[in-house]
């Protein structure tokens, strides 16, 4: 809501230079076009006495080694007016570079950060829900690629990612953890995946000159290696990825998954206005050379892993609003069982993923409906009442009401921000 009310705010101050601006546009055009209509009949008859040669060659930039510099081609939507859904998972692996970041300290694959990404047919939204790593599902059977298949069961949600990387492949724990989500979600990604582990995500802040981040209060982690100080910061890439991955310790909650979940969103929310603040998707070619950094980094589908089509997608997005970019978590409520596990509120998050699968914007409800359908949708009676019964925002109206439609991309200027404007908000939050 911050992020909608600063721009509205910006929007409306904008205004009147717009519509001076339109004003004079208008008088310049017909101005011109007097001109142009009135020359018309005088150019057509000097044409055939001008000398004329085409001299672009000779003003075109060059490079170092005097050759041309083509101007590169607006990139292509490789899934143009289709809505495209992408799994984004975090590799814990402890393996070479990343058990020297994260402690060699258990073998095997897991993965504690899972979302779906779910980027609207017109590029207007952008919406994000987070999967808890101890939602309770039926983990599917796993088909690897020799034939084989590992069969599952119902279990914490991140064995989807441990029993499919069993083999150390990636991409196998890849499409384990994606035939879990579609099975339970009824959400199709179309092979659409994305596995950043520790060095890749480092790489990545990095690359961007780190993410700028109030912090309301100072946090320590041994276990990730966290110490922060309270107040505006800009976080690198190492520190960063302590941030995301912080769960027990000074100043992080109650040390649960849940409470991580929200800090990784508040740190991708302000990724997203770092990059789109530094014009990054209008340039081409530093949008292809930051992807090409990202890329080397991550284990990701051949379709997105392709350059072409990732810089088309990402410049069909240059004028993404981030007023228009939101972060859910799937609804949950605890077991009740002592376990730790959390389980879905089957009505809220059922309506939840029909939104992502219709492709329209995720619907407001009523926390308090929520809580009462928490309540009584429990397979088993619910711990004390916690606000994180709801959805981390408030997203599915009462049974029987129809989804908002998806609203047209803005005719307004999009929001962009300095690193020193979001660094200010630290100041007001």
């Amino acid at each position: 809501m911050a992020a909608r009310r600063r721009a509205l705010a910006r929007h409306a101050s904008r205004a009147p230079h717009r519509r001076a601006l339109t004003l004079l546009a208008s008088g310049t055009a017909a101005v011109l076009g007097f001109v142009l209509v009135g020359g018309a009949s005088y150019a057509m008859l000097a044409q055939n006495a001008l000398s004329r040669q085409d001299i672009s060659m000779l003003v075109a930039p060059t490079d170092e080694n005097g050759e041309t510099i083509e101007k590169a081609p607006e990139p292509t939507d490789f899934a143009a007016g289709e809505p495209i859904n992408i799994l984004l998972m975090g590799s814990d692996e402890r393996n070479g570079e990343n058990g020297d970041i994260g402690g060699r300290v258990a073998d095997g694959m897991r993965s504690d950060t899972t979302m779906v990404m779910h980027i609207s047919g017109d590029r207007a939204r952008i919406d994000v829900m987070s999967i808890p790593r101890d939602l309770r599902v039926r983990v599917s059977d796993c088909q690897m690629f020799d034939g084989s298949v590992k069969r599952g069961w119902t279990a914490k949600f991140n064995t989807a990612f441990s029993l499919g990387g069993s083999n150390g492949n990636r991409a196998e724990a890849a499409a384990c953890t994606m035939r879990t989500v579609t099975d339970f979600t009824g959400i199709e990604f179309n092979g659409h995946y994305a596995v950043v582990d520790f060095s890749g995500f480092i790489d990545m802040i990095d690359a961007l000159d780190g993410i700028p981040m109030c912090i309301p209060h100072d946090m320590r982690s041994s276990k990730a290696n966290l110490d922060l100080e309270a107040g505006p910061q800009v976080l690198d890439g190492q520190t960063a990825l302590a941030f995301a991955r912080a769960r027990t310790g000074t100043g992080l909650g109650d040390g649960t998954d849940l409470m991580r979940i929200d800090r990784q969103h508040e740190l991708l929310t302000n990724t997203a206005r770092k990059a789109l603040g530094m014009n990054m998707l209008t340039d081409v070619q530093q949008l292809t050379q930051f992807l090409r950094a990202g890329t080397e980094s991550v284990t990701i589908d051949e379709q997105l892993g392709s350059l072409t089509n990732l810089a088309g997608l990402a410049y069909h997005l240059r004028g993404f609003d981030t007023s228009n970019l939101e972060f859910t978590t799937v609804p949950w409520q605890y077991a009740g069982d002592g376990s730790g596990d959390v389980v879905m509120v089957e009505g809220l998050a059922q309506d939840m993923f029909q939104s992502i699968v219709d492709d329209v914007p995720l619907p407001d409800a009523d926390p308090d409906a929520a809580s009462d359908e928490a309540t009584a949708s429990a397979s088993e009676p619910a711990t004390t009442a916690s606000p994180s019964t709801a959805p981390e925002r408030s997203t599915t109206p009462a049974a029987g009401a129809t989804a908002a439609a998806t609203p047209s991309p803005s005719a307004t200027e999009p929001l962009r921000e300095t690193q020193d404007e979001i660094l200010a908000d630290c100041a007001t939050a």
